[in-house]
């Protein structure tokens, strides 16, 4: 096999939602993608009706046995992150399966990757914003993430 394509994205100050969507195309065109600070990417809106909808999430519970807790839901960045690209990828698919096993996902930047290149998806950039956001570090506190923010 020829030269493997890798991407390294810098989540900072990036919609999810917007940089999920290339990050998947990325992905099924063959790239393996790297995310560093997953916890800095932003939610656009209101800071308690995103916390609100997230929780709410939570609170779904099975119709069969709702005594028992619901489906399991991410809690963590790097999770959050992580299902957003795969619900943007044919995961029902082996190329949708294929794609989403070469992504990886870090909270901060590990130290093996201190002096690579990054990029930052301009039409992802959070200062299009009109509005308020919400960091996915700061969701992911509120639903009970253990990790804490580091900086």
């Amino acid at each position: 096999m020829s030269e493997e394509k890798i991407l390294y994205v810098d989540a900072s100050n990036q919609i999810l939602g917007r940089m999920a969507s290339i990050v998947a195309k990325k992905l099924l065109e063959g790239y393996k993608v790297i995310i560093v600070n997953s916890e800095k990417a932003v939610l656009s809106g209101e800071r308690g009706r995103v916390i609100e909808g997230y929780k709410n999430i939570l609170k779904a519970k099975t119709h069969y046995n709702p005594e028992k807790s619901g489906i399991k839901r991410p809690r963590s960045p790097v999770m959050i992150m992580k299902r957003a690209v795969k619900r943007m990828l044919p995961y029902t698919q082996p190329k949708g399966r294929e794609a989403l096993r070469r992504l990886r996902i870090f909270v901060g930047t590990p130290e093996s990757l201190k002096g690579k290149e990054f990029v930052r998806f301009k039409e992802a950039d959070a200062s299009r914003l009109k509005k308020g956001f919400v960091y996915v570090g700061e969701v992911a506190t509120a639903l009970g993430w253990k990790g804490g923010l580091n900086e």
